[in-house]
């Protein structure tokens, strides 16, 4: 019997494969069929630290226009008893989820910024989350902000959180650091149970009718997973902490290469969308096929097996991959 199943963020999971971030994550029902078709986690959607503080200045403004008209005329603006904010939402989702699933659930938090993370960090810890996963979004547009300044943003509310609360905790990065390798180690030194590697920005496009900027949302594609997987390979004999392969992973090869170069685990999300949580199935049946084809016991024999320290032609990873392709085009 082929053995699937992973460790991730200290967590036995019966499978690599678990469902990121997502419109079908962060409802019950798609949950549970996500849990049924053979995720073995789930990342819950994000919590972002702007709605949070939106909401917040909402609901003081509220108030305080209250405060400021006629005593009598206070109880036509009433703050409903049953009123229910998004981080009270969000902690409610965890609890449900964690009466209704066996499979750990991972928290996300998105947000630059230490205000208010330790707190809200706690809760979702209390709440019953396995998990964290800092997805932290900050784009140095600055040019006054030098790279060191962008690397201590994350170190510091990494350091931070760790202070206070006792989960595991996971760095979500972009690949945009100038040297991933190096940040992922100081990230292990200050802490973090794991990285996911890669977090995927999501371009704005200009209206040309109104000339302004307009929200544009495109789904990834597999050829994003070769970035993920290049990095994992020459990282993963440097660290000694879980990642995960996230962005473009959505055929059971990707799968398969990221699970060869070192990744514990694969985020699905694109894909899912796509085909539905019943794909999990696919996958996974796919993955143990491949296995056995291939004489694999388990998905520990091949984790790592071709990483840069094992791989025939560690070189590839590196420059001599970008000489070759353009010889051979030229050819």
């Amino acid at each position: 019997m082929i053995d699937l199943s992973t460790e991730y963020l200290g967590l036995k999971l019966d499978n690599p494969l678990v469902p990121s971030s997502s419109p079908l994550t962060g409802e019950l029902d798609s949950a549970k069929k996500l849990e049924d078709a053979g995720a073995s986690a789930l990342v819950l959607p994000s919590l972002f630290e702007e709605s949070i503080e939106y909401e917040q200045k909402q609901l003081e403004r509220f108030v305080h226009s209250q405060a400021l008209g006629n005593y009598e005329a206070q109880s036509y603006q009433p703050i409903p008893d049953d009123y229910g904010s998004e981080l009270d939402n969000y902690l409610d989702r965890i609890q449900r989820y964690k009466s209704s699933l066996g499979i750990p659930i991972i928290a996300s938090l998105n947000g630059i910024s230490t205000n208010g993370w330790i707190d809200t960090g706690r809760e979702l810890q209390q709440a019953g989350a396995d998990a964290l996963e800092l997805n932290v979004y900050y784009i140095a547009a600055d040019p006054d902000t030098a790279g060191e300044v962008v690397e201590k943003r994350y170190i510091q509310l990494l350091t931070d959180l760790r202070q206070h609360i006792t989960i595991p905790v996971t760095m979500k990065l972009s690949s945009q650091f100038s040297s991933v390798a190096n940040m992922v180690l100081k990230l292990q030194h200050a802490g973090a149970q794991g990285v996911s590697l890669f977090n995927r920005f999501y371009q704005p496009d200009i209206d040309l009718e109104t000339l302004q900027l307009k929200p544009h949302l495109e789904l990834s594609n597999s050829n994003e997973s070769l970035l993920r997987i290049r990095w994992i390979a020459l990282i993963r004999d440097y660290v000694n902490i879980s990642i995960a392969a996230t962005g473009g992973f959505h055929n059971t090869s990707d799968i398969i290469k990221a699970l060869l170069v070192g990744a514990d685990i694969t985020h699905l999300c694109s894909v899912l969308l796509n085909n539905g949580p019943s794909h999990i199935s696919v996958i996974k049946d796919e993955l143990l096929k491949w296995l056995e084809e291939h004489e694999y016991d388990s998905v520990t024999q091949m984790k790592g097996s071709l990483s840069k320290a094992c791989a025939i032609n560690p070189e590839q990873l590196e420059h001599c991959n970008y000489m070759h392709v353009i010889k051979s085009y030229a050819q």
